[in-house]
């Protein structure tokens, strides 16, 4: 899980030297809002950068990585009782994909068991869904998620909302906030269309858990180490093998 920390600030003797103050004004933020795309100005928020996404962090929710086969699969952002999936996708250049997949998203749907209509909303058109609590599988209750999409230069950005979130309210206010604030890195390597962005933990995170499985290697070794000294104790004894067994006749 990722939260954000609270700002440990220094600013103790701190003037701007000249080099900053003859820097350039920055480019002015979009006032359309995001997501936006990492090469373009974008507000200053606390991100946690997850590869080709960063994503903003705040005291209400959490975010967390959700890993497959060793690989980042999707993003989870979890506020209350509502969750939001966020997976980021390559588009050729100078192309949309969003209205292609959503069409495809309605069909698997349907194949499913599953209801849906397209819908006007924050982010342009939405699909709202109702499918099988267990997939394939009508007959155990359907639940009600909402799909959004967002284009933009060589990517595209989807969010699956469930729970509460899904119908709108607080809880999705919360979560389309942190949607819309999020910032994607597509890189200059050739990905194919339609395939996944890479999705990988921050470097903090990786040396974190490196950390912890040498303390744990540790750990185990020296519990081994302390067995075997234990053992060396007894000498050539055996405790449980059966010693001599002496008869008396009389």
């Amino acid at each position: 899980m990722f939260r954000r920390r609270r700002p440990q600030l220094d600013e103790a003797d701190w003037e701007p030297d000249e080099a900053d103050e003859a820097e350039e004004d920055p480019q002015p933020v979009r006032d359309d809002g995001g997501p936006w795309d990492a090469e373009e100005p974008y507000p200053d928020r606390d991100r946690v950068d997850l590869g080709s996404l960063r994503v903003p962090l705040g005291p209400g929710h959490e975010v967390q990585l959700v890993m497959h086969e060793q690989h980042g699969a999707w993003v989870t952002v979890r506020y209350a009782e509502s969750e939001l999936q966020v997976q980021a996708f390559a588009v050729a250049r100078n192309d949309a994909l969003w209205d292609d997949h959503r069409s495809e998203i309605a069909a698997d749907v349907q194949a499913a068991g599953g209801t849906s209509t397209e819908s006007d909303g924050l982010f342009g058109i939405a699909l709202d869904a109702a499918v099988p609590a267990e997939p394939g599988n009508p007959a155990s209750g359907m639940r009600t998620v909402r799909f959004v999409g967002v284009d933009g230069p060589r990517w595209l950005l989807r969010g699956m909302f469930s729970g509460p979130a899904a119908a709108g309210g607080g809880d999705a206010d919360v979560l389309e906030d942190v949607f819309r604030d999020m910032v994607v890195s597509r890189g200059e390597h050739p990905v194919p269309p339609r395939d996944l962005l890479e999705l990988r933990l921050p470097p903090e995170a990786v040396q974190a858990m490196a950390e912890q499985a040498e303390q744990a290697q540790a750990e185990q070794e020296g519990a081994q180490q302390e067995a075997e000294e234990e053992g060396r104790d007894w000498g050539d004894i055996n405790p449980f093998e059966r010693g001599p067994e002496f008869t008396e006749t009389r």
